[in-house]
């Protein structure tokens, strides 16, 4: 089986919506009040931090490429 790569942007922008599926789901059940106008902020940012992490990992993933003379990778 080959080994594959943690796709951190990924990772981090589906935690970042479970967290916000699971903060709708408690407001709804009426156990925890917050404001709705922060939704989008924190979703902003969140995928922000997902686009850095998925961007840091595509660097260091053509570096690596470099160095073991297999050229430039695509996708």
């Amino acid at each position: 089986m080959a080994k594959r790569r943690t796709d951190w942007g990924s990772l981090v922008a589906g935690l970042l919506f479970l967290a916000l599926a699971v903060a709708f789901v408690v407001r709804g059940q009426g156990d925890w009040e917050f404001n709705v106008v922060w939704v989008l902020p924190v979703l902003a940012a969140g995928l922000a931090v997902a686009g850095v992490a998925r961007a840091l990992t595509r660097r260091s993933r053509r570096k690596d490429a470099r160095a073991d003379g297999r050229g430039e990778t695509k996708g």
